[in-house]
């Protein structure tokens, strides 16, 4: 069913939710969170991603409030994973981006739902502040239930890691990696003896990029903190998160629903996937249609897009090493 099936005219204007953009794969609405969740049909989506406003009283424009009591803010964000769970398909997918503070509660609810814990996934950001007698907080959690046995998981691999001073493979899993496929492979499944394990590794290639499956701990996801690829003032995300997890927990042709859309960079990531999506935001919906519109326009952001271009260091040249042009 093409999402803009599951919720008609009528039903919208009767909830209150606005449109405000149409593309082939997916509709935007501007309005409430739980008016767009409650307008949908019982298990009529894949995917739920949710980076709901984490109540530490930041703005983000007209209409959103982001400074609540703690219960207040609980028994709201019940409501909206309550119906989440319910539009949800048998196997469909629930991701929750947020603080570890509230992704504890969360698991917590919706494990009384019973809803199938996947995974707890740990982004890592790094250049934190620490608050009082606190640690440095350096990730946020994204949780990832599914609607029981999911009924799609593609193996999605990310590149490994290098040192980013000599550009050397930073060795979790022992030595430099030979013939690797280009498009990602599983190296253990490959590579089960020691001495292709732990074979020491060759000088470094600076052109090679190698895989390996994706892990519980994400260190490769950039804040957007940059004005030139930021699409609004508070907080969004990077569309390698979002790539990523729409890659992984969907195929082709389903449905992916965000009812908190912000920048729309979960509505930017669907359509280059070629699948289909709906979404609300309550607030400025600019920010999101602006992005959309790049796109139809043919204006890719690159996965890593968001840390802009890195300048990379040149040798010193030793005065020795300087040659004197002769003239001619």
């Amino acid at each position: 069913m093409l999402p803009f099936r599951l919720i008609t005219t009528d039903a919208a204007t009767q909830k209150g939710l606005q449109q405000v953009y149409m593309s082939e794969y997916g509709i935007l609405y501007q309005g409430d969170c739980l008016k767009l969740l409650s307008a949908l049909p019982d298990e009529s989506v894949d995917i739920v991603f949710a980076d709901p406003p984490f109540n530490l009283g930041k703005e983000y424009g007209k209409g959103v409030s982001d400074r609540m009591e703690a219960d207040k803010y609980l028994d709201w964000s019940q409501q909206w994973l309550s119906e989440s769970i319910r539009v949800l398909k048998e196997g469909g997918s629930l991701f929750v981006f947020n603080l570890p503070k509230w992704c504890i509660d969360y698991g917590a609810y919706l494990n009384q739902k019973g809803m199938w814990f996947r995974h707890w996934i740990a982004c890592r950001m790094p250049k934190a502040f620490p608050r009082g007698k606190k640690m440095s907080p350096a990730h946020y959690g994204l949780i990832y239930y599914t609607k029981g046995e999911p009924a799609v998981f593609n193996k999605v691999y990310t590149p490994i890691q290098v040192c980013r001073h000599c550009g050397g493979e930073i060795r979790d899993y022992g030595g430099h990696r030979k013939k690797l496929n280009e498009k990602g492979i599983n190296l253990m499944d490959v590579w089960d003896t020691p001495e292709d394990v732990w074979e020491n590794a060759a000088e470094a290639d600076f052109t090679e990029v190698l895989w390996t499956l994706t892990e519980e701990m994400w260190t490769d996801i950039p804040p957007v903190r940059h004005r030139r690829h930021k699409k609004r003032v508070s907080n969004e995300l990077a569309p390698i998160m979002l790539e990523r997890i729409i890659a992984m927990a969907s195929n082709p042709g389903q449905i992916v629903v965000d009812p908190f859309g912000g920048s729309g960079t979960t509505f930017y990531a669907a359509e280059k996937l070629q699948r289909y999506w709906i979404g609300s935001e309550i607030g400025d919906t600019e920010p999101a249609i602006e992005r959309l519109t790049d796109l139809a326009n043919g204006i890719i952001e690159q996965w890593e897009s968001a840390r802009g271009i890195k300048k990379l260091k040149q040798p010193k040249t030793t005065a020795s090493q300087q040659q004197i042009p002769h003239s001619t």
